[in-house]
């Protein structure tokens, strides 16, 4: 008997380490792909960009954010620092090849979180933290927010504004 209990608790233990959704303490994720970037190595954010990073910040602000994590280029950054000055947190690196990493560090975080990754990091972060996978993402896609909330596969898109536009 007591080896049946050892073994349901060994492999009730194993599937939750396989399970799909992660343990972690927010309610959602919100995941953007940087905003539109000049040309050259590790570029900054254009106008353009700049002014959807602020209506980023406008959008989420009172979201209950209580992370800000970008990838260590200029671009990603510049998108995630509006909202993270607004909010009075700091703008956390994370290297986009681990993401498992990225995972950790998000599980104790009271409150949502904003990750701002790549068109090739963005659908991959979108699985990993549950949602369903999105489109995959061309050179020409900016400004759609993927709301991962947990405990669901839901995945709801927010389109930030045209610059320009109210939001």
């Amino acid at each position: 008997m007591i080896g049946i209990a050892r073994a349901m608790i060994v492999a009730a233990a194993a599937a939750s380490v396989f399970c799909a959704v992660p343990a972690v303490a927010a309610e959602s994720i919100y995941v953007i792909r940087h905003l539109q970037k000049a040309a050259g190595d590790d570029p900054p954010l254009t106008p353009e960009g700049a002014a959807g990073a602020s209506a980023l910040a406008n959008i989420l602000a009172d979201r209950g954010i209580g992370a800000v994590f970008a990838t260590p280029t200029r671009r990603a950054i510049q998108t995630a620092t509006p909202l993270a000055v607004r909010l009075g947190l700091p703008v956390t690196r994370y290297d986009p090849a681990d993401s498992a990493a990225l995972l950790e560090a998000t599980r104790a975080i009271p409150g949502n979180i904003l990750i701002v990754g790549h068109s090739n990091t963005v659908p991959d972060l979108v699985v990993q933290f549950g949602g369903e996978r999105p489109a995959p993402m061309t050179e020409e896609d900016y400004g759609t927010i993927y709301a991962v909330y947990f405990g669901t596969k839901e995945v709801r898109e927010i389109v930030l504004p045209a610059p320009g536009k109210a939001n």
